[in-house]
This record gives structure tokens, sequence and C-alpha cells, in this order.
């Protein structure tokens, strides 16, 4: 394969340009590259007899004077891309009594353009070696990208993700004590250590110079009481015996607060480890756990909070003002009267006449696993025994939206509107301000300090754009898991029961048995187990 090319040579009467066409598939004369050529040498020509001997796709030679022909160097364009990471050459033939260019001129001639970096000599020498390789676009040196550094990582010792079930006996009913959500720890056990970052590696352009990688980010442990953080302040441990827990990336060790009954003798609990009552919660009183809250005992008319699982053994009766709230699971013996939210399942033997609210699944199983009256929401499945009763008050199932997803995803979406409309003013006005400089307008300190604000708020928006982005799609990924949803019946639902997935509802006008209920084709539909 051969580009096609020219060259001043002598003809019968003078001098004229060759032009030798392409072969084999290479580009085709740059017309322009030829008359620029031309012009640069002062050489007078006839455009409309050189663009028709070009459309003869044969080699041919037009004349140009009487004269000898010039005495005219080797010459080259040079192009280096924008950022400064890839340069070319392209040489243009000397004419016929003209010399060539010597390598190692070539070479200073690119220390004076300080080109210095990632010279391919392989291509340069086959052009200087050989013939001459004119008409094409040779690589003359290629920068290196940076390679970036590595972010710093938190390993933990434990395990953070806790949502496991409780055991089921065989009468059916579920064993509440038998639970081990608790992370045990001792003193001196390793809870969590950094692994360093690692620096990225330096890039350069063809100019030499250097192009800073992405900077690696560090780690830093976050810790509550009883921890020690080792000398080097990479590694923390347990300074008591207990339970280590994780919570908004914080790492607490505690020993349980126990306490016998949450009543007028304890007052409302407010603790940052977990919570053990071994009796009961009174009416109107309040208990707060950063880590997990278990009850042994009844809870009546309470409102319960914790960042971890809340467990308790004989139930709760909200008396239409108990509240539950868990980071993590709920199992309670029955709910009744009562309001609950759980960023994990909920795991119960009745529900009855309560609001219910669940991030993951809610289930209803044991001796009743009935629910009857209230509104139950879960992000993807609902199962139980018995839903709704025949003259029973309104039974309402939703499954399919997170009501906080939901949330935060309308907000995040409303936050990135503004902020790329902030952003594309501000751009508006530095584009402004950045063509008036190329003018010659003048800027007094004031308005360029004004400029320099506009610059970096930009830089700012655009980094909360970024973060906000991904948090974006990680909701939309949240979301569209829920597609699966679906309500379990595994023993009969009555009719007036109002089931909802997603955008779709329907009421049930007749009872049925062991049956399932899914969104297909926009509606909700029964299906069998």
């Amino acid at each position: 394969m051969r580009n096609g090319y020219f060259r001043l040579v002598h003809d019968n009467v003078g001098f004229g340009v060759a032009l030798y066409q392409p072969e084999d598939g290479g580009e085709e004369i740059q017309l322009g590259e030829l008359i620029e050529y031309l012009d640069g040498h002062g050489i007078a020509y006839d455009r409309k007899r050189i663009e028709m001997l070009l459309l003869d796709e044969q080699d041919a030679v037009c004349h140009l004077g009487k004269d000898a022909c010039p005495e005219i160097p080797e010459t080259y364009t040079l192009h280096v891309s924008e950022d400064g990471m890839l340069a070319t050459v392209r040489f243009i033939a000397p004419s016929e009594t003209g010399n060539r260019i010597g390598y190692d001129d070539f070479l200073k001639d690119l220390q004076f353009r300080n080109i210095t970096y990632g010279i391919q000599t392989g291509n340069l020498q086959e052009h200087f070696q050989s013939p001459g390789l004119f008409g094409i676009d040779i690589i003359l040196a290629k920068g290196k990208e940076p390679v970036p550094g590595i972010d710093a990582q938190i390993q933990y010792m434990f395990q953070t993700d806790l949502h496991r079930r409780p055991a089921q006996r065989e009468d059916g009913s579920v064993d509440y004590f038998q639970m081990t959500t608790i992370n045990q720890c001792r003193k001196g056990d390793v809870l969590a250590r950094i692994i360093p970052e690692k620096p990225g590696v330096d890039g350069h352009d063809v100019y030499g110079h250097a192009i800073k990688p992405r900077l690696a980010k560090p780690a830093v442990l976050k810790f509550g009481r009883n921890i020690v953080l080792s000398e080097d302040r990479r590694m923390i441990s347990a300074a008591v015996d207990g339970h280590v827990t994780l919570v908004d990336d914080k790492v607490f060790v505690s020993d349980i607060y126990e306490v016998q009954n949450v009543d007028v003798a304890t007052g409302n609990l407010n603790y940052e480890g977990s919570i053990q009552v071994n009796g009961d919660v009174a009416e109107n009183f309040e208990v707060r756990a950063g880590g997990n809250v278990i009850i042994n005992g009844l809870v009546e008319g309470a409102k319960v909070v914790a960042g971890g699982n809340i467990i308790i053994a004989k139930g709760m009766n909200g008396m239409s003002k108990g509240f539950l709230k868990a980071g993590g699971d709920v199992v309670v013996k029955f709910l009744e009267n009562t309001r609950v939210v759980s960023g994990g399942y909920v795991q119960t033997e009745a529900i009855m006449n309560s609001k219910v609210s669940s991030g993951s699944e809610v289930t209803v199983e044991g001796r009743k696993g009935v629910i009857v009256g209230g509104y139950v929401q879960a992000a993807k499945k609902i199962t139980a025994k018995s839903i709704g009763a025949p003259m029973g008050a309104t039974t309402i199932l939703e499954v399919g939206v997170n009501p906080l997803i939901k949330t935060q995803y309308s907000r995040i979406q409303k936050a990135i509107a503004e902020n790329t409309k902030t952003v594309k003013d501000a751009e508006v006005i530095l584009l402004n301000f950045k063509e008036k400089l190329k003018k010659g307008v003048e800027y007094n300190e004031s308005q360029l300090k004004y400029m320099k604000s506009v610059a970096t708020l930009v830089e700012e928006k655009t980094a909360e754009l970024e973060q906000m982005n991904v948090r974006l799609e990680k909701l939309r990924q949240m979301m569209d898991i829920q597609k699966q949803a679906e309500v379990v019946v595994n023993d009969e639902i009555f009719n007036g029961t109002t089931i909802i997935i997603g955008d779709a509802s329907k009421t049930i006008q007749n009872s049925y048995h062991y049956c399932k209920f899914v969104r297909e084709q926009g509606e909700v539909r029964m299906a069998p187990l």
C-alpha cells in the first residue's frame, strides 16, 4: 500500500510537480497540503489543471514553469493532540534537486520544539532508512497515561450484615431465644484494620511534562467506646468483653446494657450499644439503642428504636400509639395496634390492625400466621397463612415499593436538576469571560476574584453531581430488584383484602386458598403456589 504524495521535479521545458497517485487502497493526495506547499514557496500554478490531473488517478507531472527545478529540501508538518499525549509527523518529499532531512538534524529540531518523551524511534528510522514515507501520518511520540492510585480499604473482622432469622420449632412456633444476631468479642480481639492505599504512578505527555495520577484516598477507622487504637492507627481491637456492631461505618463495642423492666424505676433508656430487657416495657416509655434491642417480655404502648435489630419475645400491643423502628430486622411474637418501620425483614406470628413497613420482607408464620386489618408493606415479599377476615377490618397489603427509597430517589432527582442548572449557568458566565479576555478586555481584581469563585462553584457542583448520579443509580437498581415482588398465601385470603404491587392494585372479590399474587402485564394477578 502506498499513500499518494507529490514532489517538484524537472520536466521537458522546466519544472513541474509530480503527482504520485495512491496504490492498493492508500490515501489520496491532499490538495490542501499541495496548495499550501506551493503557496509557501511562492510557486505559481494552475489550480484547475492540478485538480484535473488528480481526478485522472494516474501518476502525472503538472508543468509549473520554464526555470530550473527549485532546490527545496524535505520538509514536514507536525501535529500534537490537545492533551499532549500523541504527536504525529507528515513528511513532504524534497524537490528533485533538494536534500532530505538528516535523522540527527530532525531529532535536534524535535528538542527545539520541546518534544522529548516517548519518541517512536522505530517509526522514524523506517522513514529515514528508506526512500521515504511521504504523504503518511507517522506516529512520532506517545505520552504515557498515569496509573491511578488504589484507595485504602477497611477490613472488618466480624460479620457486618446481620439478617439472621430465628429458628422454627417442630410445632410451628418460633424460638425467639436461640438467636445469634450479636457479634460476640473478647478483650484484645482485632476488630478492623486498614489495608493501606497504594500511590499511583506519574504519566508524561510528549513534552515530558509529568501528569499526576488520581490520588489514592486514605481510610480512617471510626469507632466508639471500649476500643483500642494501635500506634500506627491502622488497627482497632476490643478493650472489653462484649459485642461489636457496625453502625454508619462506626465500630462500637459494648457489654450489653441489661435491665429487668423498663418502667418508672428506669425511665427512658438511650444507649449507644445494645439493650437487653429481661422483662416488659411499660406504656409510654422509650427504649433507644445504637445496636440491637432484645426484650424478653411484652411491650405495651411504648416506643422502641434500634440502629440494629429489634427482638420482642412476647409480642407488642401498641395501643394505637406504640412504635417500633429498626435499622435492621424486627422479630416479634405478635403485633397489635402498632406502627412498625424496619430496614430489614419483619417476622411475627400475627399482625392485627397495625401499620407495618419493611425494607425487605414481612413473614407471618407460626401457629396463627394471620394478618387482619391495617396496612402491611414490604419492598419484596409478604408471606402469611391467613390474610383478612370475612367480616373484619379493611386489610391492605402492598409490595414492590420501598417508600424510603422512593422518597430518596425523588429528592436526589430534584437535587441533580438544580445542580445541573447551576453548573450550566456558571459555565456560560465563564465562557463569556474567556471570550472577552481573548478580545483584550481587562478586568479589575474584584472581577477576577468573582470569576475564580464561579470556577470553584462549577468544580464543586460537578463533583456533587458525580456523587449524586452514583447514588441515583444505586437507588434505581434497588427499585429494579423489587419488580419481582409478591404476596404469598399459605392458607386463605378473604374477600375485601386489597393487594397493591407497584402501581397496580386489586381488591379481592372472593376467598382463595394456597396461592400467590404477582404483577403481570400491569395488573395484579393470582397464581398457584
